[in-house]
Parts: C-alpha cells; structure tokens; sequence
C-alpha cells in the first residue's frame, strides 16, 4: 500500500473526481487502482473564493513497485507507513505482581492506565473527584445555581479538564511512533465518532466525551484495573536508602489508608496546586514554567465563518471556521489565541473558592450562537513571578481572586466590550454580542482583574487581529476573565526514563507535571510514561 499526501480537490468535487485525481497523480490508469482509503481530509481557505480539501489517502495498486520506483524522489508519494500499536512490554499470563498506581483520571492518567492494563499490569486508580455522571451534575451546580464543589468541576473528577472541552483532538507534538492514532483509535473503540479517525482537526466535544470515558473505565476494569473516586492522595512516603537514594514508597490517602506503592504515575493536571505543593514540601524536583494568561474572546460564530471562508461559509463539510492568531507586542511580548472552541460556550472552569476563572466548551454538533477563544499573554518565571518553583500557583491564585471581586464575588465572570476595553472605559450594557458565561457575566473592567502588562499587549494586539480576521475587533465584541489555567505553572522534572528526576518510582505525566498541552498530548505522554513504567516493573 502507497499514501499520497496533499491531494488537493475544490470544495464541492463529486465522489468520483478522488479516485480520478488519484489515478492522474500517480499517472496510472483507472483499471489499477484496486481500492483506497482516505487517511486524512482537511482544507485550504486560504483562498477565500476557491477553497480546496487537502487528502492524504493510502491506496492498493497494481504494480506498487514500480510505482513507488517512478516517485522515488516526491516525498508525497511513498510507502504507507505501519501506525498500528505494538506493546513493547507484556506481564506473563497470570502475573499477579505490585500493581502500579495512577493519580487522576483525565486523559493522562486514562491512556496509561488503559495501556498498563492491557498489559496485563492491573493498575489502580486514584481520582480526589468524582465519577463523570455525578461530576457532570456538580458541574452544572456551579453553572446554574453558582455551587462550586472543590473536588468535583471542571478540573477535578473522572475524565479531566478535556471533558468540559472542546475536545479537540489534534497537537504539533512529534509522533514517530503514531501513538496518536492509537489514542484515536481507542477513542473511536469507546464510542467516539469515526470522523475522528480522518479529520485534520478532529473534535469530540463534551457530551461524547462522558460517555466514552465511562466506555473506557469499563474496560479498563474488565482488564484487572481498579478505580478509587474521591480519594484524593493527601501525602506520598518517600524512602531514603543509606545512598541517599529515593524512592516512593507509598500513598496517604484522604480516607485514612495508605496504599503501598513503588510504581506511581502522576497525571494529576494542570489545577492539582494542592498536590504540587505537598511534592514539593517532600523534596521532590519541581521547577517553576511559563504559562499564559489572559481573557475569553466571543464573537458571533457566523462572524468568524464569513471571515474565514467567505461565501463558502455554512458548508456543511467546512463546519463552523476555526482560527488560530497571533501577534508580537513592541513590549517583548506575545498575544496568541488559545484553545478557540468554534460554536461553543465560556464556562466556568475554577477549581478554589472565590476564584474565577474562564474556559472554553463546545459540543460535537458545535451549534451554540457564538465562538469563542482565549486571547492570552505570555509570562515568564523569571521576569513575572521569581519566587520559586510555587510562585506560579501563587500568581494565577492573585488574579483569579480578583475577578471573584470584579465579578460581583458570586461567580460571575467579570467582562468588557472590547470597544470600551480599547477606549478604557468600563462597559455598562451589552451591544450586539451576549455571552455565554454562565452563572453570568458582570459588566466592569477587566485591568481590575489583570496585570498592567497583560492589559497593554492585548489593547496593541486587538487591531491586529481585526486586520488578520475581519471583524475580530468588533466593539459589539465581549471578553470576559480571567483565562489563567492555560497550562501547568510547574513543570515536575523527569528524566529519560520517564522517573522523576530525584525520585525513584514516581512517573510525572501530562499536563500537569508540564510535558503535555490539551487531550490528544496528554494522552500520548501517558502512553509513553505507562511503557516506561512498565518496562521498569517488568524487567
């Protein structure tokens, strides 16, 4: 089987113009081609007039060898690599050894636990929230009736922080080994669409995310797998041999017990302050990292797709328009979109009492009124918050509790027109754009609620962005704050072999020991840390 990558064909080309196309590329008649698949479908809007669909398909042809043979120097025409999953480690049948542990349940944790039970290693779970169906409800609690629950929100409890999502299931990360596929793959097993498997930017959104995660439990557990919900792993015992060597021994958990354990996965997220803070109370290696910070933008859904496909706009293949943006401020610094939710909602997304903080969901369909993205800023350890590697938490801490005041100090999220924003003034009524936020959004200022610097960047870069996306800076147009979970504010260092960097048996994973970036990264990076483990445990 060959792959033919960047197939281009007009938006609306009938079914038969693919294999014609294909036949025209590798200069073969129609009789040869035996059959093809379509491995990847995106689009090309560049051209707003004349938008193209970009595929990448394998295919069976007579005479493959000479076919390859005459392409052998395009490098869009070659061999179709083998992306199937090879366990590079398996328990022996019956195995019955130390079971390895996991702390938390979001992607992270779920592809390793999933791997090291199809192992045949029979992990244990360990999840402070809730099981997704009651997690959902407590969600809802802080949405509607402004109920925050600290163990159980949009951070905390079965599934992580992508399941009240977008879902987006693609990442720049470097993938040679196509675990990726294999996070599809296991995704689409569990009840995902199977459009996830060929799309370019390939999405879930939240409803199909809660029952896929309990999709997965269920296998999980039906391989050996165990899950302990609210448990929350409260303190870690660190052995010290006469070396000086250590070593995780075991858990202290929330309901009392302590849980033996030599083999331990952290995958505890980007909002796990209490955790980072007790690992680092034990001596464990932590650095501080950048993050980002920032608001949520909204925006009309029809406004983005007439701006990016112009009259094109509504087709059903394209789907509601995406973008991604980015501007370098004459002050050093950077304004970039982040995680953009097309025909989503801004929720509530914090974790901590009288805090606010803003994030972005979507569902598969994408249908709600509005779009919306994080317009954030980078900050810098060094420059924005020295202090150690805690001064982050302690950072985004400060400024979430300002929006809680900003907001009216009943999770109201505090927003502003981007007219008035720019013009610095504070918003009294809104134009014609509503927010989605819920419980609400409280009409204010957002330097109230940010740093001076972040402020300054996104008034420079506001103009530029309505230059790259016609229309972006609308003053109709709504932000609302604080976005400040962009990513994990430490980074718990590992190395080569996946183990902390002073202490043995303790794998940091995900996003929250700062080697991932949304689902499908995360999720590859417990792949990788569940092999590592494995590979340990077993030799």
């Amino acid at each position: 089987m060959l792959r033919i990558n960047e197939l281009k064909l007009p938006l609306d080309h009938a079914a038969e113009d693919l294999p014609a196309a294909i036949c025209a590329r590798l200069e073969i008649d129609p009789q040869d081609l035996v059959r093809f698949t379509i491995f990847r479908r995106g689009n090309d809007a560049r051209k707003k007039h004349a938008i193209l669909l970009t595929y990448v398909v394998d295919c069976v042809v007579t005479n493959e060898a000479e076919v390859l043979a005459r392409f052998a120097d395009d490098q869009n025409v070659k061999p179709t690599p083998d992306t199937s999953y090879k366990f590079p480690v398996m328990a022996p049948e019956g195995w019955n050894g130390e079971r390895p542990v996991v702390i938390g349940a979001g992607p992270c944790g779920l592809l390793a636990a999933l791997i090291l039970a199809q192992m045949g290693l029979k992990p244990i779970i360990i999840e402070r929230g809730k099981a997704v169906r009651e997690r959902t409800k407590d969600t809802w609690g802080l949405w509607r009736r402004s109920v925050l629950e600290p163990e159980s929100n949009v951070q905390f409890g079965e599934g992580g922080a992508g399941t009240f999502s977008d879902g987006k299931l693609y990442s720049r990360i470097k993938d040679p080994r196509h675990l990726g596929r294999k996070v599809l793959v296991e995704f689409v097993k569990a009840g995902a669409p199977d459009d996830i498997l060929t799309e370019a930017h390939p999405h879930i959104g939240t409803f199909r995310l809660v029952t896929m995660v309990m999709s997965m439990r269920e296998t999980i557990e039906s391989l050996g797998g165990e899950y302990r919900f609210q448990t929350r792993v409260e303190d870690f015992e660190i052995e010290i041999a006469a070396d000086g060597e250590r070593r995780i021994s075991g858990l202290h958990l929330s309901d009392g017990s302590f849980l033996p354990a030599r083999h331990v996965i952290m995958a505890v997220g980007h909002s796990a302050r209490d955790t980072f803070q007790v690992l680092y109370d034990r001596g464990v290696h932590i650095e501080a990292k950048p993050f980002a910070i920032g608001v949520r933008i909204e925006h009309p859904q029809s406004w983005i797709d007439t701006a990016r496909y112009g009259p094109s706009a509504g087709n059903k293949i394209l789907g509601p328009a995406a973008y991604s943006i980015s501007h370098k401020c004459r002050n050093g610094r950077t304004v970039y979109s982040f995680c953009m939710c097309p025909g989503g909602r801004v929720v509530a997304a914090t974790s901590e009492e009288e805090r606010v903080v803003t994030n972005g969901m979507s569902q598969y369909s994408r249908a709600e009124f509005n779009a919306n993205s994080g317009i954030v800023v980078d900050i810098d350890p060094n420059r924005d918050y020295p202090g150690g590697p805690m001064a982050g938490m302690a950072f985004q801490r400060h400024w979430e509790s300002l929006a809680f005041e900003a907001g009216g100090r009943n999770y109201m999220a505090p927003g502003q027109k981007l007219g008035d924003f720019l013009a610095d003034r504070p918003s009294t009524e809104f134009g014609s754009v509503i927010p989605s936020y819920k419980p609400g959004v409280h009409l204010t200022e957002l330097k109230k609620c940010l740093p001076d610097y972040v402020i300054e960047s996104i008034r420079e870069a506001l103009p530029a962005f309505g230059r790259m996306v016609p229309g972006y800076d609308h003053p109709d147009v709504v932000m609302t704050g604080v976005e400040t979970r962009t990513s994990s504010p430490v980074r718990i260092t590992r190395g080569k072999d996946c183990q902390s960097l002073n202490t043995r048996g303790l794998y940091p994973a995900g996003e929250g020991a700062g080697y991932a970036g949304g689902i499908l990264s995360a999720a590859v990076d417990g792949i990788k840390v569940a092999e590592a483990l494995a590979a340990e445990l077993l030799k």
